[in-house]
């Protein structure tokens, strides 16, 4: 039986707490306390400062708590850490940080672009086609998850927090996990590999899923979650 934790679920790009909705019952019946804020993806007025705020709000007072964030909710769940009591920090198909770097920078500082379209090209797709959300994010997607991430509808990101820098001087001093997809078609594994290495010296725990493990792997994420390695904390500065 594993002792009760509060994990702090933080989403990704569009903001959507729905992201998670298949995990959070999974928790919640392990015995486990879960937050799963919604973050002001919408609002052009809110950059990273307001979505780490929001976190750290719904935080309040708990202490220990396990922050798992995704995508791009690797830099607010950063900028949390230094403010809260966290006890460890769980990265799932995230963005890496470096400090002083944007998350508009992100995509060509660390390889992102290239990765995607060699990618794309070794697997047999147009990299020049238009986006596609099902080619992208939903294609490896149980059909009843994929039914129903398509009537909920695409969330909407503003590209207000893209410009704002990543503020700390170094990786929080938390130990920190790195969970990655390996059919992840945004951020290619040997890809995020290679970041987590780089910036955070940590290889990465893998699952057979895309980029959107909580949708596609929802039971397997949660088992890593409750029985995976307790993290590091990362020796490097990321950079």
């Amino acid at each position: 039986m594993h002792s009760k934790s509060t994990y702090v679920l933080v989403p990704g790009a569009g903001g959507e707490a729905w992201g998670w909705h298949l995990v959070v019952p999974l928790l919640r019946s392990a015995g486990h306390e879960v937050i799963a804020p919604d973050l002001p993806a919408s609002d052009d007025s809110a950059g990273l400062g307001a979505y780490s705020d929001i976190v750290a709000d719904a935080i309040g007072s708990r202490s220990k708590v396990v922050i798992v964030a995704a995508s791009m909710g690797a830099y607010p769940a950063t900028m949390v850490c230094e403010r809260t009591d966290v006890a460890s920090l769980v990265l799932v198909a995230p963005m890496i940080p470096a400090p002083g770097e944007t998350p508009g920078e992100w995509w060509t500082a660390t390889g992102q672009v290239d990765a995607e379209r060699d990618l794309a090209i070794r697997e047999g797709r147009n990299p020049d086609a238009p986006f596609d959300p099902v080619t992208m994010f939903l294609h490896d997607l149980p059909p009843e998850v994929l039914e129903d991430a398509l009537a909920h509808g695409g969330p909407k990101q503003s590209s207000r927090p893209f410009a704002d820098r990543w503020p700390l001087a170094a990786w929080p001093d938390v130990p920190t996990r790195v969970i990655a997809g390996l059919r992840d078609r945004l951020f290619p594994f040997e890809f995020l590999r290679s970041l987590s290495l780089r910036r955070l010296d940590i290889e990465p725990e893998r699952l057979d899923s895309g980029h959107l493990v909580a949708l596609a792997r929802p039971r397997e994420l949660v088992e890593l979650l409750l029985n995976g390695n307790e993290g590091r904390v990362p020796r490097r500065r990321p950079g």
